[in-house]
């Protein structure tokens, strides 16, 4: 295949994906109906300025904007770092002051399927009593949430927070097809009970109830992503904090970080 036929088929392959018309990527990324109906029958090589628009006007990751670009013949031009490259010091520096600033509650970064990058000291009340084979590097915070030998058995409402935490991760899918995501996926529905959909059910998006030695803990989550980055390693990182949901559950925490 062609390196135009391939970026041809890609570029609709993500327009389909978008459930977008020609007409709606054309007039998001700034160009004419025709231009893209060229370029996606092979017919008009594009340049990389407007691949780069399209994968823009796409909502594309930076990962995936990179593909992209190699589908069109280009090279890419987002840099793909390690964490523990010298020149991104300030930015570890930066988490594990945002970590240590959110104590005494729990928080902590990810990388993409839930790959555990680092946490605070809070994070004891989600590891405490999971089975060891769930704590061994590389630690995934999803698995360990949601599975049987792991935070799951102190969930008091695992049906409605595990389908919350799915949701989630289908929405992802959704907006990045990968066969590897759908397999996880596939995994954790078997870890989540089903729930019964009575005329109390108030959807997926309800705290965390989680038992711990102290009483129950009913806490919500935030996620932040650095949004502004142009590096692939640090777009793709995911900063999940808790915070309580009620007195009693701050008072719970504030306890523990003392002790």
């Amino acid at each position: 295949m062609t390196e135009v036929g391939g970026f041809a088929q890609e570029l609709r392959r993500w327009r389909t994906v978008r459930r977008w018309s020609q007409l709606d990527l054309a007039l998001r990324a700034g160009t004419t109906q025709r231009h893209l109906s060229y370029i996606e029958q092979g017919r008009s090589r594009p340049g990389r300025a407007i691949v780069l628009r399209l994968a823009e006007s796409l909502e594309l990751t930076l990962r995936e904007r990179n593909s992209l670009l190699l589908t069109a013949g280009y090279a890419p031009v987002f840099a793909e770092s390690r964490l523990d490259d010298p020149e991104l010091a300030p930015v570890r520096e930066a988490i594990d002051r945002v970590l240590e600033g959110h104590l005494p509650y729990p928080a902590l970064v990810v990388r993409p399927y839930g790959e555990l990058v680092a946490a605070n000291t809070a994070i004891g009340v989600l590891t405490e009593g999971a089975a060891a084979h769930l704590l061994a590097p590389p630690v995934n915070v999803v698995r360990l949430a949601l599975h049987p030998d792991g935070l799951a058995r102190r969930v008091e409402n695992l049906s409605e927070w595990g389908r919350h935490v799915i949701e989630g991760l289908n929405a992802q899918a959704l907006r990045s097809p990968d066969d590897r995501l759908d397999a996880f996926i596939a995994e954790l529905r078997d870890y989540v009970p089903p729930m019964p959909y009575g005329p109390g059910h108030i959807g997926f998006a309800v705290p965390l109830r989680l038992r711990c030695e102290e009483g129950e803990l009913r806490l919500i989550t935030t996620l932040t992503s650095f949004a502004t980055v142009v590096d692939v390693t640090l777009a793709e990182l995911r900063l999940e904090a808790f915070l309580p949901a009620d007195g009693e559950s701050a008072r719970i925490l504030r306890l523990r970080a003392e002790r």
